[in-house]
């Protein structure tokens, strides 16, 4: 099956807006078997978009496009395939009053514009946006049934590439606003492609997350023992993170669930330390569940990861059961204040070291009474670095009913990077913890 996924934006073009969409897309498509054979972005401009759609429409079982669904004069998608499939517009009233009831709801005026984002090709599925005001749109395309380019008769599709598996193709319009997208496709397109467009074998993927390894190592120890499954017709593959990598298991056909659950077995014998979670599970979300089950709680003392690890840890619901406290002690005069730490101990070591970390975690716990406490101190450059401590040089401490314990680690990224990857390393300092008191 051929899927293709046009994003359309023109802040895509001037890389002003990350796009988020091709890899959540891609992601979410391949997990359920539809693996995306091209992605393209263009610009919100008539002819690009108009473009974009027939050539995916001459070589897709199923297209999908993102943004270009509201209410403002860059918002053309909606219009312009209306008009390249040769269907009539009529206003929705369902669509009507659901963009009332949206704003009275925030008790802010309706604007006259947004009536627009209820008008719905003939033939068109609405799906739903609980989040916003644009629904989305799908449809069934007979092939071929579209305008062609320039009043002349639109290229064979196998002139394009391999003929299409099916005389009909489906066309898939979903809202530009993630917080609007992600929840539409996993509630009512994910339903809808199992019902209109089956999977001709049944097809199972499973991820493991790990921390800790390096790609290059997790691919050494695991090639070798996945061999023989591999020839079977096991894909495999990596996703490299900053400080973590996934491992993709899939197969399709009658045997993918015993050849993906052999692989994950000989995965987990070779890796069983390093995996922290399956699938889309967060790190920070492990944490927040373990913590959550043993009724335990934590408390952080951030200095130069200035917050991030709270902020990961309260983006978890349900964070408010464990998470105590986070004391930002960017300066020394807020480490002592504070956390307690000892002056002494500051212009005997520097705030950069391990018993600063030690005094950090200590007195973040006994501040807050959690049983629990996560310190981070470190050298996040690119300036303040030295031979002894080089730019990088970090020290994560954590203390615990039983013991306080220091890990040094070295870091040397881009600030963002560096504030990111200790933050994951704190975590999981936190996370082995866990596992030995099971």
């Amino acid at each position: 099956m051929n899927v293709e996924l046009i994003n359309t934006g023109s802040e895509l073009m001037l890389g002003r807006v990350l796009n988020t969409h091709q890899q959540w897309l891609c992601r979410r498509l391949a997990d359920l078997g539809y693996v995306v054979t091209r992605q393209v972005a263009v610009a919100d401009a008539g002819p690009d978009i108009e473009q974009a759609v027939r050539e995916a429409l001459a070589r897709a079982d199923l297209v999908l496009t993102t943004g270009g669904l509201g209410p403002t004069s860059d918002d053309l998608t909606r219009d312009l395939i209306a008009q390249l499939l040769g269907k009539k517009l009529h206003e929705d009233a369902a669509i009507v009053q659901h963009i009332e009831q949206f704003f009275n709801s925030r008790k802010r005026p309706m604007p006259a514009s947004t009536r627009v984002q209820a008008m719905v090709p003939e033939g068109a599925i609405v799906l739903a946006n609980p989040n916003g005001t644009a629904p989305g749109l799908a449809m069934k395309v007979k092939d071929g049934a579209w305008k062609p380019e320039n009043g002349t008769q639109v290229s064979s599709p196998s002139t394009l590439n391999p003929q299409p598996s099916t005389s009909s193709k489906w066309l898939i319009m979903l809202p530009g606003p993630p917080r609007e997208l992600r929840p539409m496709f996993n509630d009512t397109v994910v339903p809808l492609l199992h019902r209109v467009l089956p999977l001709d074998h049944e097809y199972v993927c499973r991820t493991l997350r790990t921390v800790g390894i390096g790609e290059s190592q997790v691919a050494d120890k695991i090639g070798g023992p996945l061999r023989e499954i591999l020839a079977l017709g096991l894909d495999l593959g990596y996703c490299a993170h900053i400080g973590a990598v996934d491992i993709r298991l899939a197969a399709q056909g009658p045997h993918a669930t015993e050849l993906v659950r052999e692989a994950e077995a000989l995965v987990r014998a070779q890796l069983s330390a390093h995996i922290f979670a399956e699938d889309d599970e967060t790190l920070e979300a492990v944490i927040v569940r373990v913590l959550t089950e043993r009724k335990q709680t934590l408390a952080l003392a951030e200095s130069c990861t200035g917050g991030g690890i709270a902020n990961r840890l309260t983006n978890v619901p349900g964070a408010s059961a464990v998470l105590l406290a986070s004391l930002v002690t960017y300066a020394n005069e807020a480490k002592q204040k504070f956390l307690g730490v000892s002056s002494a101990t500051l212009t005997a070591y520097g705030a950069v070291s391990e018993t600063v970390a030690r005094e950090m975690a200590e007195g973040a716990r006994r501040k807050t009474g959690a049983d629990f406490a996560l310190s981070v101190t470190g050298i996040a450059g690119p300036g303040g670095g030295s031979d002894a401590k080089p730019v990088g040089t970090v020290f994560i401490g954590l203390a615990s009913p039983d013991e306080t314990i220091v890990l040094k680690q070295f870091n040397p990224f881009d600030r963002e990077t560096f504030k990111n990857v200790t933050g994951t390393q704190a975590l999981e300092v936190l996370r082995r913890i866990l596992l030995t008191l099971e």
